[in-house]
């Protein structure tokens, strides 16, 4: 049976916990947290983690619900921390892993906020609830209330795909479709739930969704340590290992609120000494808490227009979940960063096509700003770096439903303007390439390394690519089939790449070819001297992914 408090943020008041109470007693502030004894706790856990299956409920004493009911429980939580071997060679960042949430019983990490909320709720009689959503939260409430028994009011913007909203209508649950921003939705869905009395799920203010979300980092601490070996702390006693960096898509910020507070309690029960560096990625269409950081402000300011695709982050208005999260990046490093949706989609892309993983818009973000940080050199070669793939969403067959599934409420309020629609820098490249550059050679010796500039090509367009794995094949290679662009490798055995370059200009055949040199060594001045006039590119190895290279060999095909 857990034991736990509820503490208010503003006042320091503390009180039992029950969920329909939403207020502090003492002052009226929503923003409260639980707090546990975490010194009688700790020893409990260290007895009994080895024993207890590795799902969201193994850390149920840290949970803010007295008698979890197994007959719930869909296998929340007990997600995989997936090392991205291919990004981290192509990054030059060896340690990279992917937190792959995809794997719920929904798809998304919402399961952990609905599977703690949900199972509160039942144990507190309640029976029905509302919800605003973008749609992975309607979605896991959706699942985990039918499973208790309890009847969901979804409130989504109509920009929601419709896939998502037939599955949330799959479940039982009463799809309310308002032609509104996110922001306009969650105002609705306020006012509905106080009209009938009825519970509200309010994102980060919500005890039991932050609660759902920390167990996060409870994983992925416990997993890396699984990984590396424990730590020594410093008392002498192992500990378990933290991430250099987390990275995570936001937009009401509630994920990483609840990451942070993980991280806390792993300290306060002497689990963990370290704490992550945070980091949030926007949309840029709508990145108010960017600006705000920016700016070195203590409040972001709303964005009342966002103009972004990447509907599950349009929230404009993120409230005082940027103030917790300035707080904790004050305190420990982090940043928030922005994203195109342009890069956004690219990412999701090379995600695909470097690790297998099809996740959603924005995890794409959250990835495209691992990217960015790289290239910017604010994450090292040797950081540990754990993502949040949030979701991977599955569309419900619309002939399932049959007709009357939603409900719609239009709004007088004018409504912002739509997007236009823009071709990014890959889908360009995949209709023009294969006719300007269909014939590229790649020369190296290292396996891996073809492989990776194979598959980073394949994702820009239907390119032909003939490989070779030494300097004497790539001259041999070159002269037999003449393709549209060389890709070599200087460190080869034998017959180097400088061997190579001097081969092939000296013949009038092949002196035209464009090269683009890629290498891991750090060149002399008189190495770089002898490749002046002789190639279009020199890249480093570990930077295949920035935008110079993808620039390059637009150039190159013009």
């Amino acid at each position: 049976m857990s034991s736990f408090s509820i503490v208010c943020l503003d006042c320091n008041h503390s009180t039992r916990y029950h969920p329909a109470e939403i207020n502090c007693p003492q002052c009226g502030s929503q923003w409260r947290e639980v707090t546990y004894p975490y010194k009688e706790i700790a020893p409990k856990l260290k007895a009994e983690l080895a024993q207890r299956p590795f799902d969201l409920w193994r850390f149920r004493e840290l949970l803010p619900v007295h008698n979890p009911l197994p007959t719930l429980r869909m296998g929340e939580g007990g997600t995989p921390l997936i090392r991205a071997v291919n990004l981290g060679e192509m990054l030059g960042c060896e340690n990279i892993f992917i937190k792959d949430e995809r794997q719920g019983p929904t798809s998304s990490f919402k399961d952990r906020q609905a599977a703690v909320t949900i199972a509160a709720l039942k144990e507190a009689g309640i029976t029905e609830m509302v919800a605003a959503s973008t749609g992975n939260v309607a979605i896991a409430y959706s699942a985990f209330a039918a499973r208790a028994g309890i009847k969901l009011w979804a409130f989504v913007t109509s920009l929601v795909p419709a896939v998502k909203m037939r599955e949330i209508a799959l479940y039982g649950s009463q799809v309310v479709k308002v032609t509104g921003s996110y922001d306009q939705v969650k105002q609705i869905a306020a006012e509905f739930a106080e009209k009938r009395g009825l519970y509200h799920d309010r994102g980060a203010r919500t005890i039991t969704s932050v609660e759902g979300m920390k167990t996060i980092a409870f994983e992925t601490a416990e997993q890396l340590t699984d990984e590396f070996g424990p730590l020594t702390g410093a008392d002498g006693t192992p500990r378990w290992r933290t991430p250099d960096w987390y990275i995570q898509a936001i937009s009401g910020g509630l994920g990483p609120v609840g990451i942070a507070k993980g991280f806390r309690e792993l300290r306060e029960m002497g689990f963990a000494e370290g704490h992550p560096k945070l980091v949030g990625i926007q949309a840029e269409g709508c990145a108010p808490m960017v600006h705000a950081w920016k700016q070195n402000l203590e409040k972001a300011e709303p964005v009342m227009s966002p103009k972004t695709h990447i509907e599950t982050l349009a929230t404009g208005t993120p409230g005082r979940a940027y103030e917790l999260l300035r707080k904790e990046m004050l305190e420990f490093g982090g940043l928030f960063e922005s994203v195109t949706d342009e890069e956004s989609f690219r990412a999701m892309h090379v995600l695909a096509k470097m690790e297998g993983i099809s996740a959603e818009p924005a995890s794409g973000a959250a990835f495209a700003g691992l990217f960015k940080l790289v290239r910017a050199g604010i994450i090292k070669p040797t950081d540990v770096v754990v993502i949040n793939c949030t979701g991977h969403t599955m569309p419900a067959e619309p002939l399932v439903l049959g007709s009357g599934w939603a409900r719609n409420v239009v709004l007088p309020a004018e409504q912002p303007e739509a997007l236009p629609q823009e071709d990014g820098l890959l889908a360009a490249l995949s209709r023009v390439a294969p006719d300007r550059f269909p014939r590229v050679a790649i020369a190296d010796d290292t396996p891996d390394a073809r492989r990776l500039i194979r598959r980073i090509l394949q994702s820009q367009g239907d390119y032909t690519i003939f490989e070779a794995t030494n300097g004497k094949e790539a001259i041999e290679l070159v002269k037999r089939e003449h393709p549209d662009l060389l890709i070599l490798d200087l460190m080869m055995p034998e017959v180097d790449g400088f061997s190579v370059l001097d081969a092939l200009k000296s013949d009038p055949e092949t002196a035209q070819i464009p090269v683009i040199v890629s290498t891991a060594k750090e060149l002399t001045k008189d190495e770089k001297v002898r490749l002046q006039g002789q190639i279009q590119s020199l890249m480093q190895k570990g930077d295949f992914l920035s935008d110079d290279f993808l620039e390059e060999v637009k150039s190159i095909i013009r």
